[in-house]
């Protein structure tokens, strides 16, 4: 008995020296055992304002978990430290790996070391191909098209469409064509149901909240709950992957059996399978699936959500949407008069008009439209396609401001919460302000330190340009020739995933332009 009692006066005053010692510390309540995770299972929904919450009143927060610590930081200068100064130090990480391994496996944004530098090296190239610059932006302008057409038909119907929905099918579409050379018509009139997307949507939710579940490890071994249906999820995405490998592999035989001096076909998908033919690469199967489901990520979800958010912005600033509206109409007629072209003034020639606005839209003219290039950068500040960007920590390290991390932990830099630090853009971080990236109407750009929408450093984005390409095109279309109103009641809030999409969709009115 009084053993019992000696016990329980310790472990009250382990818990009361606890919660002492957290009053001198800036950050969420902590707990023995389960350090900030009562808290942050709390406010998951809202993790990100959560996070900003505690970044507002420290630049640095230290977060302790079950079974790891996470240093968030919002100073460019601890970023700077992260992605480039000591960027050895701060690789994915085992712990990061572990989580999106069933999802990303052993992809380019999921690896370190010899793997990476291997995919890196192969994307740089294609990213950098002026023919898949040029393929891009055909494709682009196509998908664009197609959504507009469906936008038309539903101004005539005065039906309501979920706008992030037909984002996410147009860069779907997108990227199966640029990545991987196969069409997939997710984008067709009908719009049909698409199991790949769904069950890629819920797999990207689930593995998000593996981060913070400390018992998602017994939850997939006992095959239970979110993992059991993370299982199923995964199985149909691999269905769709392997059957998209499958096609393009047979593709490209069939090209070789019809001209044999034919070159390799420019997509990412037919670079990475040639390189397997080459036995020191190991370019399996499996290898393959996971470049597939990687670019998928990169160049469906992140751009998707962006545009969606742009739209958003766009529709909720009058004045924004007014001056868009003004350069590309601008644009339109000084074109026009450079390529010696008759516009078409004709209202009943909708779609016409649409299609020869479109045709005036090429990479380098695209380049000229520094307004719309600072209503997307603005939309990314404020609403970063990756609100957070967790990195694991090799050894004992101290960041610029002083913040001892140490070595098994994670330090993770925050995006959505840098966008809205005041020490970073001014007083009115908080505001949507495109004309903050313009100087004597030019864009301008910021550090990739302090902007961080793309990462910076050895990793930041190759699909850079492509990501601006394909936004700058759909939107220059959607902007030009139609307007759009949110449905009444319609809650816009982001929803916790890897990637910042909203998560009630985008419900939304379109009537058009002159």
């Amino acid at each position: 008995m009084q053993i019992t009692i000696l016990f329980l006066c310790m472990l009250f005053s382990w818990i009361f020296l606890h919660r002492l010692k957290q009053k001198n510390r800036k950050g969420p309540k902590t707990w023995p055992f389960l350090g900030a995770a009562l808290e942050q299972l709390m406010y998951y929904d809202t993790m990100h304002d959560w996070i900003l919450k505690y970044l507002s009143q420290s630049r640095t927060v230290v977060v302790p978990m079950p079974f790891t610590t996470y240093t968030y930081i919002a100073d460019p200068a601890d970023v700077e430290h992260v992605l480039k100064t000591n960027f050895s130090n701060y690789p994915k990480g085992e712990v990061y790996h572990s989580y999106m391994e069933v999802l990303l496996g052993d992809g380019i944004f999921n690896v370190d070391g010899e793997v990476w530098r291997k995919q890196r090296k192969t994307a740089s190239f294609e990213f950098a191909s002026k023919n898949l610059r040029d393929f891009s932006t055909v494709v682009f302008r196509e998908y664009s098209l197609k959504l507009s057409a469906i936008l038309t038909q539903a101004s005539h119907n005065n039906q309501a469409v979920d706008m992030q929905e037909l984002l996410m099918r147009m860069t779907l579409d997108s990227i199966c064509k640029v990545g991987f050379g196969v069409e997939i018509g997710t984008l067709a009139p009908n719009l049909p149901d698409n199991e790949f997307a769904q069950a890629f949507d819920t797999a990207n939710m689930i593995v998000t909240l593996r981060f913070i579940d400390p018992l998602w490890k017994i939850k997939k071994f006992l095959n239970v709950g979110s993992e059991a249906v993370l299982d199923q999820n995964i199985r149909t995405i691999d269905d769709f992957t392997y059957s998209v490998i499958k096609r393009r592999k047979a593709e490209i035989e069939q090209d070789r059996g019809i001209n044999k001096d034919e070159k390799i076909k420019h997509d990412i998908l037919s670079r990475f399978i040639e390189l397997g033919k080459d036995p020191d690469n190991n370019m399996t199967d499996k290898s393959l699936r996971d470049v597939v489901l990687n670019f998928v990520i990169a160049g469906r979800d992140t751009t998707a959500t962006t545009l969606a958010w742009a739209i958003y912005m766009i529709m909720s600033h009058e004045d924004v949407a007014d001056k868009l509206y003004s350069e590309l109409k601008d644009f339109e007629e000084d074109r026009a008069v450079e390529e010696g072209v008759s516009l078409i003034n004709d209202q009943e020639s909708f779609d016409q008009r649409a299609m020869q606005f479109a045709g005036l839209l090429s990479y380098d003219s695209l380049g000229k439209l520094y307004y719309l290039h600072a209503v997307i950068t603005e939309t990314l500040r404020l609403y970063p396609a990756v609100p957070q960007d967790p990195k694991g920590i090799l050894e004992d390290d101290v960041l610029p401001d002083g913040t001892k991390v140490k070595a098994g932990g994670m330090v993770t830099y925050v995006p959505y919460s840098m966008g809205r630090m005041e020490y970073n853009w001014g007083a009115d971080a908080a505001s949507f302000n495109p004309e903050r990236w313009l100087k004597d109407g030019v864009f301008q750009n910021a550090s990739p330190f302090k902007f961080t929408a793309f990462q910076a450093g050895p990793r930041i984005c190759l699909g850079k340009d492509s990501a601006y390409l394909q936004m700058k095109m759909a939107l220059a279309i959607l902007c030009r020739f139609y307007e759009f109103k949110l449905v009444p009641g319609h809650q816009v809030k982001y929803r916790m995933m890897t990637i910042l999409s909203m998560e009630h969709g985008l419900k939304l009115t379109v009537s058009k332009r002159p």
